[in-house]
This record gives C-alpha cells, sequence and structure tokens, in this order.
C-alpha cells in the first residue's frame, strides 16, 4: 500500500496536464490559506480595516504561491529574476483583483439590509464571504493562466520542443 502511494505522489508530482493543474490549485490552496490567515488577524487582532487587511494577506498569500509554484508546481527552470519579475506584474493584477472586488462586492452587498444582517449574524466579519468569493473567481480565472501562460511558459513548451526535436533527429537517421 505504501508503494502505490508513493507511486501515485511521483505521478502527480512529475506529470503535466491534469496533474500541474491539480498541483497549481493545491498551491493555490496553501498561498489562500496563507493570505485569509493575514487578513482575518489583522482585522480581529489588530483592528486593521479590512481593505488594508486584504491586501497585506493577498501579499503574503502571493509570496507563498511564487515559492511553491517556481519549486513544485511548474518546476521552472528560468532565472529566478526572470521569473520573479513576470510573477510580481501577475500577482499585483490579483492583489488589486481581491482587494477592490472584495471591497465592491462587500460594500455592494452591506447596501442589501438583509444579506448584510444575516451574513453578519452568521459569520460575523461580514467581508469574510466576498472576499471567498472573489478568490475564487480571481484564482480560476486569473492566477492559473496567467501563471501557466505568462510566468512558467517553459513548463509548457518543454515536452514540446523535446518532441519536435525527436521528430528531427529521427528524420535525420532515416
Amino acid at each position: 500500500m505504501g508503494d502505490w502511494l508513493k507511486g501515485v505522489a511521483r505521478m502527480i508530482s512529475q506529470k503535466g496536464g491534469i496533474f500541474m493543474f491539480l498541483r497549481a490549485q493545491l498551491s493555490a490552496q496553501m498561498a489562500t490559506i496563507a493570505d485569509f490567515l493575514v487578513t482575518i488577524l489583522l482585522v480581529r487582532l489588530f483592528e486593521v480595516y479590512y481593505v488594508y487587511a486584504t491586501l497585506a494577506g493577498a501579499i503574503y498569500g502571493g509570496i507563498v504561491n511564487c515559492v511553491i509554484n517556481y519549486k513544485w508546481t511548474f518546476k521552472s527552470k528560468g532565472k529566478k529574476t526572470n521569473v520573479a519579475a513576470k510573477f510580481i506584474l501577475v500577482w499585483i493584477c490579483s492583489v488589486w483583483l481581491n482587494t477592490w472586488g472584495t471591497y465592491a462586492l462587500t460594500e455592494s452587498l452591506a447596501k442589501i439590509p438583509w444579506v448584510r444582517d444575516t451574513l453578519s449574524l452568521y459569520f460575523g466579519d461580514f467581508f469574510i464571504i466576498p472576499k471567498v468569493v472573489v478568490a475564487i473567481i480571481v484564482a480560476l480565472f486569473w492566477n492559473y493562466n496567467m501563471q501557466r501562460v505568462f510566468v512558467y511558459p517553459e513548463y509548457r513548451y518543454k515536452k514540446f520542443y523535446s518532441e519536435k526535436e525527436t521528430e528531427k533527429s529521427i528524420e535525420r537517421t532515416d
């Protein structure tokens, strides 16, 4: 049983396609936990305004996500400075989308009395539900796609180029 689990873990860690997507989602979940932990601690313990706490959490989560994606998800071989520069560009947009989206959705929902009262009653800090909704949307539609296509593109092309080189060497030997 232990060998089977090790084999599955190795397969998930090494293959692309759906396995890369699963690794990216796991990395995103770890970054989200870091993000939400920082945000909630800042709001609850230090009484920081939720917009600033959301900004700080998104920045911290971005750092966690970049490190995990570089080393494990996309297994980047690119220069760390190049990857970091591209990641920062993507993450600035991500931080802005998360912060602005959380603010806009929270303030919009707060204008509806029964929604505000119900969510505040069950969840205490009202902004948490809009933050969750916005975080999911940004993660699926912005973060994963921009990282896969822009930040870590060599992962996509590595297999393609190696197959093309193999085909060329086979043609030369024929």
